[in-house]
């Protein structure tokens, strides 16, 4: 397998925007720091799948397919059906040279293929393999995903490969495994692979899945209706075939007397990282970032710096992308950008908003009014109810984020969106609402 040299690394890009002016006795400093990567899951258009294929690369990666086959999956019988269809079409998307799996999920995880605790290479002939293998595939038994996940890692660990990847399908709670030993599997996959999670019907549990997924740092959805199972997994299966470095932390530096008061990424998706820390040297901490491939993030950093006189400025933070040695030596430095603090006693310069970071505060709250709104929803609590998911509404509507707010007005009746009015409907389809869980997080990016 290649390692990553310089040159087939994706460029990073660093940008920060922030109002660095404060008050006197100002202390809190607040930036947006978008990281781009470019170079890496796409070259001049072609796909990786086909560019690989047309220069015989040998992919630095490996994936497992968790499947779920309790016997909730054969109700409806077309369930499990579209369960195969979307493993096979997922399989169809692994690119040749990749070492891949597909495992049976139940109350225990079973290898499916290859088998014997190995991977198979994709090619042709393993394609067909494995497809053969799923029409074996059958409901029965529980669910234990914690199971699942611990197969998958080692599998995965057994590649010389940069990324490792997996993706967990399911359709019920996990009901056969205690939530300590799930949050233990968590811990002990996490750093080790990605993941993405995926609920299929509307018998799981939203916190469930999307816990997984954020712990593992992939992405989590919904796909309420089996039938739409294929497109979703080829979609993803391809997001993770662009995925061409692995690893990646931002690494946030502070001067003495500064300290790091919250790190969150806030596009595409709000992920709250300021627990995931791990010191980095005096001053130092790194915070997980996972793969990328050809995208951008955008992370909310706030710091907070002694107060200062008028006239003065420092360094608030220094933010770099940090990509780990193989061979153990420091880190290699992918990009880096400064936030700043300049004291002024110019009300306007210090009173005023980045609009970046307005905008990203308005887009976290969004995702946690949602989840307070639903939660108020379901114990009864109907004036709560009304007032976060009203709040959700103005949000999304003066951010532009038109994905959610149809997504609410499938929850709520929509009297007048811009002061946020709404009455909650009588009845709510359970699709309509998880739905709406799963995908508050999703955030809109700031137009530049």
């Amino acid at each position: 397998m290649a390692n990553f040299s310089k040159s087939n690394v994706p460029q990073f890009s660093v940008e920060v925007y922030q109002n660095s002016y404060l008050p006197e006795a100002g202390s809190e400093v607040n930036a947006i720091v978008t990281v781009t990567s470019t170079g890496g899951g796409t070259s001049g258009g072609t796909p990786l799948a086909a560019r690989d294929r047309a220069q015989g690369d040998a992919p630095d990666a490996a994936v497992a397919i968790m499947v779920d086959c309790s016997g909730s999956m054969d109700y409806p019988p077309t369930k499990m059906r579209n369960a195969r269809d979307a493993t096979a079409a997922a399989i169809d998307t692994v690119r040749d040279g990749v070492a891949f799996a597909v495992i049976a999920g139940t109350h225990q995880a079973r290898e499916i293929y290859p088998g014997n605790g190995r991977l198979a290479v994709a090619g042709s002939s393993t394609r067909t393999q494995a497809k053969e293998a799923l029409r074996k595939l059958s409901a029965g038994g529980g669910t234990a995903i914690g199971t699942w996940l611990r197969l998958a890692d080692r599998l995965l660990a057994s590649a010389d490969v940069s990324i490792r990847h997996g993706i967990v399908l399911t359709d019920g709670r996990n009901e056969h495994e205690s939530p300590e030993d799930l949050r233990a599997a968590l811990e002990a996959c996490a750093g080790r692979f990605t993941c993405d999670a995926r609920g299929v019907g509307t018998d799981w549990e939203v916190k469930e899945v999307s816990g997984i997924a954020s712990a593992l740092l992939g992405s989590v959805d919904i796909v309420a209706d089996p039938s739409g199972l294929a497109a979703d997994f080829t979609q993803m299966m391809e997001a993770a075939m662009g995925k061409e470095v692995a690893d990646v932390s931002l690494r946030l530096w502070t001067p003495q007397g500064a300290e790091v008061a919250f790190v969150k990424q806030v596009a595409p998706t709000v992920e709250a990282l300021t627990d995931r820390r791990t010191e980095a040297g005096p001053r130092a901490g790194d915070y997980p970032t996972g793969s990328w491939g050809d995208e951008s993030r955008d992370y909310h950093v706030c710091v907070r710096v002694p107060a200062a006189g008028i006239g003065q400025e420092m360094l608030a933070a220094r933010v770099s992308l940090v990509l780990p040695q193989p061979d153990g030596s420091p880190p290699q430095t992918l990009a880096q950008g400064l936030v700043r603090a300049v004291w002024t006693d110019d009300m306007a310069a210090s009173t005023s908003i980045n609009p970046q970071v307005a905008h990203y505060t308005g887009q976290a709250e969004l995702a946690q009014v949602i989840q307070q709104g639903l939660d108020a929803r379901k114990s009864g609590d109907r004036d709560g109810a009304t007032a976060k998911l009203g709040r959700a509404v103005q949000l999304a509507s003066a951010s532009g984020n038109a994905d959610t707010a149809k997504l609410l007005a499938k929850v709520v009746d929509v009297v007048d969106a811009a002061t946020g009015t709404v009455r909650l409907k009588a009845k709510v389809a359970e699709a309509d609402e998880m739905t709406l869980e799963t995908r508050s997080t999703k955030t809109v990016r700031v137009k530049k």
